[in-house]
């Protein structure tokens, strides 16, 4: 996230310090202007990339639930011509197809906090951008009656500070959130021979239950 760290640095920037302590104002203020032009163009890329990924997350996400359905299907298929095995290996591939979309529903709900997050480091950095273009040709024109003059202090008082934003911190707390979740979900997905043939045996129970529903309703329907 090294893009959002140099977008929080623009963010947090002080005209009025930069001002003072800058050789050449009117140079550093335009360079100023021009990162953070530069910044945005980044951020609207990262953006687009963002929602292309979470449009894909969706689209697979859905071909899962859709392949959920057409399993069901063919195990209902499969009861009625009364073949028990092809109807457990179908209601075998439909669990199958559920657990990958739970698994894309996740990554996706991800994907959208990534996107939100990006979004307002935009909202931020373009609020900046205006502020500063606005304020960038007084600043200058303060800055070079202030070498003419000898106010230089009385017109960097003039200008307000800015104001410190949170925003960069919201990001963070975000990234983290996800990388616990992430690591959460590696420890809890580690091998355990014990905790694999007890999900084995809970599996076939399932695919027993759901065998037995379906044959009820075919029994109730015939």
């Amino acid at each position: 996230m090294a893009l959002l760290e140099r977008v929080g640095t623009l963010l947090r920037a002080n005209l009025n310090d930069l001002i003072e302590k800058a050789e050449d104002p009117e140079k550093l203020l335009k360079q100023l202007v021009l990162d953070m032009e530069n910044q945005l163009m980044q951020v609207k890329t990262q953006v687009a990339i963002a929602l292309a990924d979470e449009h894909l997350l969706e689209k697979r996400r859905k071909e899962h639930l859709d392949s959920e359905t057409e399993w069901h299907r063919k195990a209902e298929l499969a009861v009625r011509k009364a073949d028990d095995s092809l109807a457990r290996a179908a209601l075998a591939r439909a669990i199958g197809a559920r657990s990958m979309a739970e698994g894309f529903t996740q990554q996706l709900e991800d994907q959208k906090a990534e996107v939100e997050t990006l979004r307002n480091a935009l909202r931020n950095l373009d609020q900046k951008l205006q502020e500063t273009r606005s304020r960038c040709e007084l600043m200058i024109a303060e800055a070079r009656r202030a070498r003419v003059v000898g106010r230089a202090q009385q017109a960097g008082a003039a200008m307000g500070k800015s104001e410190h934003t949170a925003s960069l911190q919201r990001m963070k707390t975000r990234i983290a959130g996800a990388e616990a979740r992430n690591a959460a979900t590696r420890e809890l997905t580690e091998d355990d021979s014990v905790e694999d043939r007890f999900a084995v045996l809970e599996r076939e129970e399932q695919i027993d239950a759901m065998l037995a529903n379906l044959k009820q309703q075919h029994a109730k329907t015939a």
